[in-house]
């Protein structure tokens, strides 16, 4: 096949170009020639499938390129292949080594290898070789192959479809068995009585003896094997349990063959029966097992009951009787020998029970009580009694649970009421003939919780320095006793006091309340149900006394009053000074009377009165006024009276001006 490139180009003048031919397959480089001529032709002198591909060329002359249209090129055919064999001999087990060859044909390839045996359908292996023209393969040699026929074919891929070759050389290889099939026999026969001896033979020939291993088996359970033999025996007193297929099997490296053998063992007696008078039985009544064989009496018995750690033997003998206590409960089995073959019976159980005790009923939480709204949850016990009990919870007369336990039950009651007065009890019983036990009737206090605590005071709100105060901490609900605390806020809650009272509320009496008492109260209470109820704070204000006020009072007015005295007293002097020394006198008689009487004491006595005393007895009028609702001060009617007095004693008119106002009074006229 050629492939032939060719360039057609116009020239100006007649002179000699170069021209660069590259010829590609499927886009490789596959020829490269420069010639003076147009054309260029790439030879293939024996075209194979491989060259089945897409052909472009390219020209490139005087500096100028130009690349030619693909041209598709299809071969079709394979070379034929060529099989070889390593061996034209092989013993069963072995294998076949075979290698076939493609030649002139190029990769990625796929060989398909075929074993031809007689009557029977071809088993087949393919390879994929992605980098060279053959492939090998090695196929087994197994039992029963005598003649073996190989040959193979190859494959392309060619625009995703395969192109195939015809088959290669069939191949021959004949096969020779290393050792015969085994022969598997059993003495005295395949079909025994149990008790008799049976004996297996198991052999072989073989070609060579190495390597070579004999094994007997039953239900894949391995009984015996031999190496390096060709006899294996094995023995056995044969049993019901003997029966069934034996398989002898014979193998040599890779090579197996096997032989069966179906073998049918006779029952000499059946399974012994054991019987018991009582299957479930209070302690200390007699138990009587017996063991037996149907159609069959003579034989060895003994009597057993079961346990994890083995069985324990109780007596030789078909019979048993003994008085029972609650270890005694369990499983018990027979068992029977006969010419060296034992059968055992199938369990039977026996249950000793002893009575039950009377039970206990308790609360879980230890307290016979159970606060309002929350579940109550109950244990009945029975100390003493075999399981399985059966427990029976009551609530008045009325079933509420039963419970089948070993030595306790629970019961929770999610319905509980503030009035409910119904007892609880709980029944007891197990299969013991004595029948049931009650406990004793259970009261359960129903404790309510706490609801709206409030604080209240007499007097509310205020009270007067020193003066005592009543608080009152009460509860509009709750279960008795009651919990009562008094708080005082401050930067921490002080508690001034606390008692525990069998009421709905407390009185706390506090004497002498003080100006540090001032502040914010409220009062906790609490009862068995452990919330603490807060009420409202209420405030209380501590006041001035009323006597204190009038110390208060008294050391304002004080100052007032000497002020005001000042004043009227300058006021006088002024108007003394502005009328004259000499001064007349008016007023009434009795008014005269008087300032004369006081001035002439002071004189005569020496003494003086100062401005302190002045404002005492004023102050003491006063009260003498208000005291005994006369008129009021103010409205008095204040009179002068003008006094001649004479200038030679200085001291006496001093005394004279500092007396000459005098407050009216009542009784003044």
């Amino acid at each position: 096949m050629s492939i032939v490139c060719h360039a057609d180009i116009s020239k100006s003048t007649d002179f000699q170009l170069k021209h660069n031919f590259t010829i590609f397959k499927d886009g490789k480089l596959v020829f490269m020639t420069v010639s003076n001529k147009g054309d260029a032709q790439y030879e293939i002198p024996m075209a194979r499938s491989s060259d089945t591909g897409e052909y472009e060329c390219t020209v490139e002359a005087g500096g100028k390129t130009k690349s030619s249209n693909s041209l598709h090129v299809w071969v079709t055919g394979m070379t034929k292949p060529i099989l070889t064999a390593e061996k034209k001999e092989v013993l069963e087990g072995e294998v076949v080594k075979l290698r076939c060859e493609l030649p002139e044909e190029v990769p990625p390839l796929y060989f398909l290898f075929r074993k031809i045996k007689m009557n029977s359908t071809p088993k087949e292996k393919l390879v994929f070789e992605p980098y060279r023209n053959f492939s090998v393969v090695e196929f087994s040699v197994e039992e029963g192959d005598n003649i073996l026929q190989f040959d193979c074919f190859g494959r392309r891929n060619v625009k995703l479809e395969f192109e195939s070759s015809e088959y290669s050389n069939k191949t021959l290889v004949t096969v020779r068995e290393p050792f015969i099939k085994p022969t598997l026999n059993a003495k005295p026969s395949s079909n025994i009585t149990e008790g008799d001896r049976i004996q297996f033979e198991c052999s072989t020939v073989v070609a060579r003896m190495r390597d070579i291993e004999i094994i007997l088996q039953k239900n894949r359970t391995i009984l015996n094997s031999v190496r390096d033999e060709k006899l294996l025996k094995y023995s056995a007193v044969a049993t019901l349990e003997d029966s069934g297929e034996y398989l002898c099997k014979v193998e040599q490296g890779r090579a197996s063959k096997t032989t069966k053998l179906n073998v049918v063992v006779s029952e000499l007696f059946p399974k012994p029966i054991l019987a018991a008078s009582m299957s479930k039985l209070d302690e200390n009544k007699e138990l009587t097992l017996s063991c037996s064989i149907s159609g069959f009496r003579k034989a060895n018995f003994s009597i057993l009951r079961k346990n994890s750690n083995g069985d324990i033997w109780l007596k030789n003998s078909r019979n048993l009787t003994m008085r029972v206590n609650v270890n005694d409960t369990g499983s018990y089995i027979c068992k029977a020998e006969v010419k060296g073959i034992v059968k055992e019976s199938r369990p039977v159980r026996i249950n000793v029970y002893a009575p039950v005790s009377k039970p206990t009923l308790s609360v879980v939480s230890g307290l016979p009580e159970v606060v309002l709204g929350k579940p109550l949850r109950l244990i009945c016990r029975s100390v003493m009694g075999t399981p399985p009990i059966t427990f029976t919870f009551y609530k008045g007369n009325e079933v509420k649970k039963v419970v089948i336990n070993d030595t306790y039950a629970t019961f929770l009651d999610e319905n509980i009421r503030p009035n409910d007065r119904r007892g609880y009890k709980c029944d007891a019983r197990n299969n013991h003939s004595s029948g049931m036990k009650t406990s004793n009737i259970l009261n359960v206090t129903v404790i309510v919780p706490i609801r709206n605590a409030s604080l209240g005071s007499i007097p509310y709100g205020e009270v007067e320095d020193g003066s005592e105060i009543a608080f009152l901490c009460s509860v509009k609900e709750g279960s008795w006793p009651i919990h009562f605390r008094i708080f005082r806020k401050t930067d921490h809650d002080v508690l001034l006091y606390e008692k525990s009272e069998n009421a709905d509320r407390v009185v706390w009496h506090k004497e002498a309340m003080k100006r540090q008492d001032t502040g914010t109260y409220y009062c906790m209470a609490s009862n068995r149900a452990n919330v603490d109820v807060k009420s409202h704070p209420i405030t209380i204000s501590v006041i001035l006394a009323a006597w204190q006020k009038g110390i208060i009072a008294a050391f304002v007015l004080i100052p007032i009053a000497g002020a005001v005295t000042l004043t009227l007293w300058w006021f006088l002097c002024k108007k003394k000074k502005a009328k004259g020394p000499s001064m007349e006198m008016s007023g009434s008689a009795l008014a005269t009377n008087l300032t004369s009487e006081k001035l002439t004491r002071q004189h005569n006595d020496g003494d003086y009165y100062t401005g302190s005393s002045y404002i005492e007895d004023s102050e003491n009028h006063m009260k003498s006024t208000d005291e005994s609702n006369g008129p009021d001060l103010e409205s008095a009617e204040v009179e002068y009276t003008e006094v001649e007095v004479s200038t030679l004693d200085p001291h006496r008119d001093s005394v004279e001006n500092r007396h000459s106002r005098i407050q009216g009074h009542p009784d003044a006229t």
